[in-house]
């Protein structure tokens, strides 16, 4: 493995974006948010860890790994075919795999999923989508299944939280499930010609859900649950359908649902229930929350063309940057923004003053 120095400064795209004083001039505020990078570092320039650290995971191109806030890589695993990586556990698997090893972030064997399939972890959480496509199980830290749903129809949305896990069918049916794999709703939203679930999001506590279905009069829908029924809380047309799985994502305090539509990021205030889109140019990848005056971070791509942009909760866009690379990732973590492309990790810390 080739070992790189570590260095000083950042990639171009971050350097031109070094003390920047963004001025919200669409609405004015008391204070003004700072990007400063910090550092940049090789995902080749691998150390080992010297103390216990918090580890945060990465994946760019055929690359898996973990590195730590102050930009020591601790690993980074090259895969043939498919992985999944999540805080506490990575996997990597081939297509034909019978079985799937899975392991710590120190790379030791924490367990084995003994069922063919394809691994998908998020958080501390771990599932198994089952060949045929119509059907997955939720798995426990050993590996063993806990529950397992079988659908006639294919899976065509799928998200997790701390309170739950959703999926979306083929055939417009959107059900949810408690961590012990009861079904906690199940609804189809409805009011489109051609009824397909392609993005589906559960609140924290996994008492609503959301979801973009449809063609041809594509909708948003947040629902509930109400006394054992879905209750639709929420909805709205979308005017540009889209035909590939989009994201949708509940904000930490669940009062927030984002949602990706053509040309903009869709944001529904479950408190006012009052709607408003921001300009976002290409397909939305990553929404992550900062700590910081509770910024939120949108990662999405148009062709090679990756952009980061910064918004508040609510419907005010605070600044953007942009760069080319073939894969990119955003963490964050408190005030400190990691943004990952290609081959190299940068971090960038998050004020306004």
């Amino acid at each position: 493995m080739k070992i790189n120095e570590k260095k000083s400064s950042p990639v171009p795209f971050i350097a031109a974006f070094c003390f920047i004083y963004i001025i919200l001039s669409a609405r004015p505020l008391s204070t003004e948010l700072h990007l400063k990078p910090e550092w940049t570092e090789s995902i080749q320039n691998v150390k080992p860890v010297i103390a216990k650290e918090e580890l945060i995971p990465f994946r760019l191109s055929q690359n898996i790994g973990y590195f730590t806030k102050d930009g020591r890589i601790v690993s980074c695993i090259s895969f043939p075919f498919k992985a999944t990586i999540s805080d506490s556990r990575f996997a990597y698997y081939g297509a034909d795999s019978q079985y799937t090893e899975f392991r710590t972030p120190d790379a030791k064997i924490a367990g084995r999923m003994d069922t063919p399939g394809f691994p998908f972890f998020e958080e501390d959480r771990m599932y198994m989508f089952f060949p045929g496509g119509t059907s997955f199980g939720m798995y426990a830290e050993d590996g063993s299944q806990l529950w397992k749903y079988e659908s006639y129809a294919p899976v065509t949305a799928f998200s997790s939280s701390t309170g739950g896990t959703v999926a979306g069918f083929a055939d417009g049916t959107l059900v949810s499930f408690d961590n012990s794999g009861n079904q906690t709703q199940r609804f189809s939203p409805g009011g489109s010609t051609y009824e397909v679930i392609l993005g589906a999001g559960i609140s924290q506590d996994g008492s609503r859900i959301a979801c973009v279905s449809g063609q041809d009069k594509q909708r948003f829908v947040v629902a509930e649950k109400n006394s054992g029924h879905s209750r639709v809380i929420f909805h709205e047309y979308i005017e540009n359908s889209q035909n590939f799985q989009v994201l949708v994502k509940f904000s930490s305090d669940s009062k927030t649902v984002w949602y990706d539509a053509k040309g903009f990021l869709g944001i529904a205030n479950l408190d006012t229930l009052k709607s408003s889109r921001i300009p976002i140019d290409g397909r939305i990848i990553q929404i992550e929350e900062s700590a910081v005056e509770n910024i939120v971070f949108v990662l999405s791509r148009n062709a090679d063309t990756y952009t980061v942009t910064a918004i508040e909760p609510s419907d005010h866009k605070l600044s953007s940057f942009s760069f080319t690379g073939s894969s990119a990732f955003i963490q964050v973590r408190g005030n400190m923004l990691f943004v990952g492309r290609d081959d190299r990790i940068s971090k960038i810390s998050v004020s306004r003053e």
